[in-house]
């Protein structure tokens, strides 16, 4: 049920930016939204995990460095029947987790130091599970393409706010444009709304799967 509902939810917000485009400039920018969203989902496709690791600081441990962390990753990857991904640590004191990848093949969990300290075995294991579940769902590529295709209708509502203000006010079409832009306000805050639900929808699936 949560698969359909994600590829609904996918779908509305496709949908939103294909509608957007028609709106602004019709089927030719709307099909310059869609590769525009194509090209944007293949660059995170390919390079989002490597932008998350350094932004959160995370740097790979080996086994040697931490034993007790890599057998707990193993030992739930492989109750999850997906390969054991790459262990990452974040030097941070606040106890957070995360998971990151193009796929299951591909796939990082990352830890702070500060939910290692704080949480028990048992605990960290459940955390563990849950980003795991994360990982067999492939819901990183779910969220880059959902943050990617909000982007984009970002990037059409400013393109067309850019054209407003250097136009001055001279289109004859004026009336066009105002329409235009408050169509592009009203997709973006849809897009937000879209996007929060497939993130609320991905949760709920990987506790499932991480319980």
């Amino acid at each position: 049920m949560s698969g359909l509902k994600t590829v609904l939810l996918l779908g509305a917000l496709s949908g939103l930016l294909v509608g957007l485009g028609y709106i602004i400039g019709g089927p030719s920018v709307a099909i310059f939204a869609l590769v525009l969203a194509g090209v944007m989902n293949f660059i995170a496709y390919w390079f989002s995990d490597k932008l998350a690791l350094r932004m959160a600081g995370a740097h790979e441990v080996s086994r040697e460095q931490e034993p007790h962390l890599h057998a707990l990753v193993e030992e739930v990857a492989t109750l999850a029947g997906v390969p054991k991904p790459k262990v990452y640590i974040v030097q941070n004191e606040s106890p957070n987790a995360f998971a990151t990848g193009r796929d299951p093949n591909h796939a990082v969990v990352a830890v702070t130091t500060g939910i290692m300290r704080i949480l028990d075995r048992r605990e960290l294991r459940a955390v563990i599970g849950h980003e795991i579940g994360h990982v067999r769902n492939r819901d990183i590529l779910i969220s880059s393409i959902a943050a990617t295709i909000a982007g984009a209708i970002s990037y059409l509502q400013t393109m067309l706010l850019w054209g407003a203000m250097f136009s001055g006010g001279r289109d004859r079409n004026g009336g066009n444009v105002l329409i235009a832009f408050l169509a592009s306000v009203v997709a973006a805050f849809a897009a937000v709304i879209l996007q929060m639900a497939i993130s609320r929808t991905r949760e709920f699936a990987a506790d499932k799967s991480g319980a």
